[in-house]
């Protein structure tokens, strides 16, 4: 069986050890390993190692590092169990390590997935414009329960909820004030709900705002989409170039009347 012949503290770390064995041909570096692991397995000068020790030394001394990596990993901010198995699971730990890990960590409440997903959308309520759908998304990814998600969400009431898209759509007005009227309810209601806001929310936010253009406001609108139309079908004359201006700019959202007075402005210039 090897003998322990010496011990010295890595340089690059006061916590590890490198552990030199005798296998009977002379001194030889045997491996690395943590100070906890050394008193732990009572690794001294003179001690006698037998396969079986090595192997268990050796597991305990990966099961060591894998935590430390998980700490550190950690101290960054809150992650959910998924994230760290995923992590550690990058950095090639063996499955059975890992969750070996995760348990201890647990344990030591270094992990907990309900606290995490409460903090979780509390963060994203109050610093991100993110509704309940996408909180949910975004947990679900992280690999939190069906249950704790349900459990997390009450932290971000309805009343905020609204608040939040009624700035939302208040900061939206500026980007698709070139629209029509209708066209730019529709958009606003698109990205709200790809922000991830329920139908009544949105209802509700669009009651408590004021979305109606004013008329120089909708004329301009008109002007800006007509314009683009009118030099898309410029080479067109007479009904052909009617009909065409019509059609596309009632997709837009346009009523019959205000496009007849857009083509009326053309004929006059």
């Amino acid at each position: 069986m090897p003998v322990v012949t010496k011990i010295t503290t890595q340089k690059n770390s006061g916590e590890r050890y490198n552990v030199y064995l005798d296998y009977g041909k002379g001194e030889e570096f045997g491996f690395g390993v943590d100070e906890n692991v050394l008193i732990k397995y009572d690794l001294k000068k003179g001690r006698e190692l037998d396969e079986f020790e090595l192997t268990e030394i050796q597991y305990a001394d990966d099961e060591k590092k894998a935590y430390n990596l998980a700490i550190t990993y950690l101290s960054y901010r809150m992650r959910s169990e998924k994230e760290v198995h995923d992590y550690l699971k990058k950095k090639e730990i063996n499955s059975t390590i890992i969750q070996q890990v995760i348990q201890k960590l647990v344990s030591h409440r270094y992990l907990n997935d309900e606290e995490f997903a409460k903090a979780f959308v509390l963060t994203q309520m109050n610093t991100t414009s993110k509704g309940p759908n996408v909180i949910q998304r975004e947990l679900k990814e992280k690999g939190i329960s069906d249950s704790i998600i349900t459990l997390s969400l009450c932290e971000y009431p309805e009343e905020q909820q609204i608040q939040t898209a009624v700035k939302l759509i208040e900061k939206l007005k500026g980007k698709y004030k070139k629209l029509s009227q209708v066209m730019m309810k529709q958009k606003m209601e698109q990205a709200l709900a790809v922000k991830g806001y329920s139908f009544s929310i949105i209802q509700e936010a669009f009651q408590r705002t004021n979305t109606e253009k004013e008329s120089d406001e909708a004329w301009e609108a008109l002007q800006y989409q007509g314009m683009k139309v009118h030099r898309r079908f410029s080479k067109y004359e007479g009904w052909e170039y009617q009909q065409k201006m019509k059609q596309d700019l009632y997709r837009k959202g346009f009523s019959i009347d205000q496009i007849q007075s857009f083509l009326d402005s053309i004929e006059e210039e």
